[in-house]
Order: structure tokens, then C-alpha cells, then sequence
């Protein structure tokens, strides 16, 4: 590349989206033909030094030769219709679509009783909420919350974030500081806010192979019994949809007196008699230090949350820099969760449905000839492994299909395993699943990839 700045269009205005008139279809091209002017950056104090807007174009560029550039999809979902919405890919209007990859896995966002209750607080108190809860003060809805959700977990307290990645790297960061010396033992599947609370902790970290408490075990017993340790993990894991053995965990950690963290966010509102996630439905809250969820999947809003003893919660309060210095979340949002962990701590309509859906769009896959992965959860993944064709059939599915779903590659997942996600929620029809179906039997066929036998 030539080392002056390249005029018209910058490599990050790839992917732009746009809809034909001519068939009403919708092709995705990889950069832009719209003549944008350059934006330099300001001059520096000198010619000599790094060639700022080189470096920035050529990471952006890396990602386009390695086919993981992501392209972020312009949607608005259908109040009331879910899983139907509206995808505005160009300036002719916005296309029907039918969303097969959303993490509002019960479409509790778009609940009745979820709506009204956000109706009513945004009437009663306003948007936002007034800044930090240590200067603003705590909105009412927040205390209720807290209350609700420690309650689902049978937890002493909860503590509300603005979302589940804070929550994690709060929580982690805060609390290896608080002990000294600790050691945290880490799923090498742990998710990307995990792995961030735990870095920026600045404690020691030993990584154990996903699910191997063998392995998990060796590193426990080399460890000096007398620092303080923390077993961090996740109940479902979202990319392969498969779960912790959470008791034979807690077995070690009681053995080598350790703590323990479990992310649940795939989890909760999905799992157990009330929806307080894996591990309440195998009956092993109460032995979980500290739970922590999130309020922006199947209980459909926004925020994340940990759930433990008063004194860990009071701990997290008083130290987090995660929580003290952020605006907390707006108390129309909160009492949009509020109604929502309510109702399903009374109903499991969703959870049912949701779970009937899964077990039947794995069942037509795998009847087709699809390479479903294995899991026992939710999460219906396909396996492509190459980052180039999943993108490509994304694409197709999207144009002409109508259908959309966001393949999955690196980081997220190792190199060679990239995939596409569904996530079939009750509101995905056994007519939905039958045309997804055939329509990946098409494409497969047109990219002369293999079906398993």
C-alpha cells in the first residue's frame, strides 16, 4: 500500500447491503461503490513517524484476507410477531426477515406483561436514571430487582450491572484483587468477559482444559493449599450449547477449599423449575459462591447481575470500579426485567416450547444430512469450518431466503471450526424449521459441500 492516505472509499465500509429493485432480493457486496470523502487524521508534528491511517487500514484489511470482517446487520424486530422483522439493507425499504439467531432465546422483549411494565415506569419516573447509584441514588425498581433475582437463586443478595460482560470482568477484576495471592483456574472456553475480569485482575491464572476435571484437579492439587482459590466457569457453554458438571466442580472445589464463580447466562430464565438456570435445575445454587447471570437473553432486556452471600455483594458494591463509576440502568429497563424474572419463576409455557423447538430443528437437520453438532441444550449449532463459506451461506440465506442467521468465526470460536448458531425459540414454527431446512440443503448442494450420512 502506497504510504499517502488512499482517497474514496475505506475498507470499513465493507459489507454494505444493498436492495435490488429488480427482484427484490437482497445482495450483499463486499465494499461500498458510494464515493465517500477520505477523513485524515490530524497531522502529527512532523512527517516522520508512524503512518497512523496505514496502520488502521491495514488492520482492518487482515480481517477481510482471513474472511472474519464482520458486517452488523440493520434490523428492527416486529413487536408482537418475533421471530419476524424488518431488515433494512438499502434505500428502497426494509425487507421481511425471519431472525433465527437472536439471544432473547423466550421473545420475552417482547412480552405483553414486559411492554407494560416499561410503559408504566417510563410514565411514573422518566428514561434514565440519573447517573451513578452511589450519587443518583437507587432507583426503587433496582432494590426490587436485586431482591427478585437473589431470590431466584437463593442467594443472601444481588448486584446489578449494565450488562453481563461487566458483571464478569467486575466481579473477577474486584475480587482476585480483594484476595491476596489469589489463583483463578479458568475453562479455556470461559467467555471472552471472563477471561477479561480475570486478565485485568492481575492475579495468577491456570487454565484447565473445557470440562476436564482431571485436569482441573492436577492444577488444583500443585497449587499451595494455604492462597485462596476460584474456579471460574460457565453452566452452558453458547458455541457448542454443551454444560458443566457442576457438582463433580464443586466436589473439587470443596476438596481443595476453593471458591466458585459460575457464568450462567445462557442459562437463566432457560433452566429449572423457576428459571434460575442450570444450576437450578441440578440443585446446586447453594453450593455456588457466586452466580452471575445476564438480563438480555431470555429474560429480554438489557443488564447483567451477580448473585451471593451479603458479604461477597457488599465487597463487589464498595470496590468495583465496574459498577461505582457507570450510569446504572434505567428504571425502565429494570422494571422491564422485573416482570420478566417474575413470570418465569411462575411459568415454564416458554421454557417448554423453547426447548421443543431446539429438540425439533435438530432432529430435521440431522435428517437432512446437516452437520449439527452435538448438544444438549438450546443451541443448535451447524458446522461449517471454513470463516469464507459460512459468510457466503449467511449471505445467501439472508438475499434469498429472507433468513437470518450470523455465522460464528474466530475468536469466538478456534480457527477450522467456524459454524452457524440457530437458537429456535417457541415462536419458530415447524414450517419456519421445514423452510430453513431445505434452504441450507440448497446451498449446501450449491457450494459443493458435503452432507453426512
Amino acid at each position: 500500500m502506497a504510504s499517502a492516505e488512499p482517497q474514496g472509499r475505506r475498507p470499513w465500509q465493507a459489507g454494505v447491503i444493498t436492495l435490488l429493485n429488480s427482484n427484490s432480493s437482497l445482495t450483499l457486496n463486499p465494499v461500498s461503490d458510494a464515493k465517500v470523502p477520505a477523513r485524515d487524521l490530524p497531522p502529527g508534528p512532523s512527517h516522520r513517524g508512524p503512518n497512523y491511517v496505514r496502520i488502521f487500514d491495514q488492520a482492518i484489511e487482515r480481517l477481510h484476507a482471513e474472511g472474519r470482517y464482520r458486517v452488523f446487520i440493520d434490523i428492527l424486530r416486529n413487536n408482537g410477531a418475533f421471530p419476524n422483522a424488518r431488515c433494512f439493507a438499502g434505500h428502497n425499504g426494509p425487507k421481511p426477515i425471519t431472525v433465527w439467531c437472536s439471544n432473547d432465546y423466550l421473545a420475552m422483549g417482547q412480552h405483553p406483561k414486559v411492554i407494560a411494565a416499561m410503559e408504566e415506569a417510563l410514565h411514573d419516573c422518566g428514561a434514565g436514571s440519573g447517573g451513578t447509584r452511589n450519587i443518583g441514588g437507587n432507583t426503587h425498581y433496582h432494590i426490587e430487582l436485586e431482591a427478585e433475582l437473589a431470590d431466584l437463586h437463593g442467594k443472601e443478595g444481588a448486584l446489578l450491572f449494565t450488562s453481563g460482560y461487566v458483571s464478569n470482568d467486575a466481579t473477577l477484576s474486584t475480587l482476585a484483587k480483594i484476595l491476596p495471592g489469589c489463583v483463578i483456574f479458568s475453562d479455556e472456553f470461559n467467555h471472552a468477559s471472563m477471561i477479561a475480569g480475570i486478565r485485568n485482575s492481575g492475579c495468577q491464572k491456570k487454565i484447565w482444559r473445557h470440562n476436564d476435571l482431571t485436569h482441573l484437579e492436577e492444577l488444583l492439587a500443585e497449587t499451595d493449599r494455604e492462597v485462596p482459590k476460584l474456579i471460574a466457569f460457565e453452566s452452558v457453554y453458547s458455541m457448542d450449547g454443551d454444560v458443566a458438571p457442576i457438582h463433580a466442580i464443586c466436589d473439587l472445589a470443596d476438596k481443595y477449599n476453593a471458591l466458585t464463580y459460575i457464568d450462567e447466562v445462557h442459562a437463566v430464565g432457560m433452566y429449572g423449575p423457576h428459571g434460575g438456570g442450570i444450576t437450578d435445575r441440578d440443585e446446586a445454587a447453594h453450593r455456588i459462591t457466586i452466580i452471575e447471570g445476564t438480563l438480555g437473553k431470555a429474560f429480554g432486556a438489557m443488564g447483567g447481575y451477580i448473585a451471593a452471600d451479603a458479604r461477597i455483594i457488599d465487597v463487589i458494591r464498595s470496590y468495583a470500579p465496574g459498577f461505582i463509576f457507570t450510569t446504572s440502568l434505567s428504571p425502565v429497563l429494570v422494571a422491564g426485567v422485573l416482570a420478566s424474572v417474575k413470570h418465569l419463576k411462575a411459568s415454564s409455557v416458554e421454557r417448554d416450547g423453547q426447548q421443543a423447538a431446539a429438540a425439533c430443528l435438530k432432529q430435521m437437520f440431522r435428517d437432512a444430512g446437516l452437520p449439527v453438532m452435538p448438544s444438549v441444550t438450546h443451541i443448535v449449532p451447524l458446522m461449517v469450518g471454513d470463516p469464507v463459506k459460512a459468510k457466503r451461506i449467511s449471505d445467501i440465506l439472508l438475499a434469498e431466503y429472507g433468513v437470518y442467521v450470523q455465522p460464528i468465526n474466530y475468536p469466538t470460536v478456534p480457527r477450522g471450526t467456524e459454524r452457524l448458531r440457530f437458537t429456535p425459540g417457541p415462536a419458530h414454527s415447524e414450517t419456519m424449521m421445514r423452510k430453513l431446512t431445505e434452504a441450507l440443503v440448497e446451498i449446501w448442494s450449491r457450494l459443493e459441500m458435503k452432507l453426512v450420512a
